[in-house]
């Protein structure tokens, strides 16, 4: 086969770094979530779906042929803390956590996960971004450990 396709659908989750709420401000969170977007698309990995709240991000995106997760989460998390520095003088001490949670979605799933980040205000009222994080992970089959999760 000459031609390589690949359809890998990918649900990226990370936060601010010690969960800081860098992104309350609702217009500087959704400029965020659009930048990240835009980045995926730059990278060649479509975004389908960017949201998050004031310390976390969600990213449903389609990898792309030529990066790998790690290096599209690198690249993510640097262009967009660089951008947001500039973006007002209480972000100047801006950064993301250096750890990130990938996880692959089902393209049955898709739909779903879409509903499930643009809900995420809502969501947050009930549910903290660790419990959320710890969920995650759980369902997934991951172990972790708690003295490196959380930066």
């Amino acid at each position: 086969m000459s031609q390589s396709l690949a359809q890998i659908y990918l649900h990226i989750v990370y936060s601010t770094r010690d969960r800081h709420p860098f992104l309350s401000d609702p217009e500087v969170r959704n400029e965020a979530h659009r930048f990240l977007g835009g980045h995926c698309n730059k990278l060649e990995c479509p975004n389908l779906c960017v949201g998050g709240v004031a310390d976390h991000v969600h990213v449903l995106c389609r990898l792309g042929r030529t990066i790998s997760v790690a290096d599209l989460i690198k690249e993510l998390k640097r262009e967009s803390s660089q951008w947001l520095k500039t973006k007002s003088a209480d972000l100047t001490d801006f950064f993301w956590q250096s750890g990130y949670g990938a996880f692959s979605v089902s393209p049955s799933h898709v739909e779903d996960l879409r509903r499930y980040i643009a809900n995420q205000e809502e969501h947050h009222r009930t549910e903290s971004f660790q419990d959320e994080f710890r969920r995650l992970l759980t369902k997934y089959g991951l172990t972790w450990d708690e003295r490196y999760v959380w930066d």
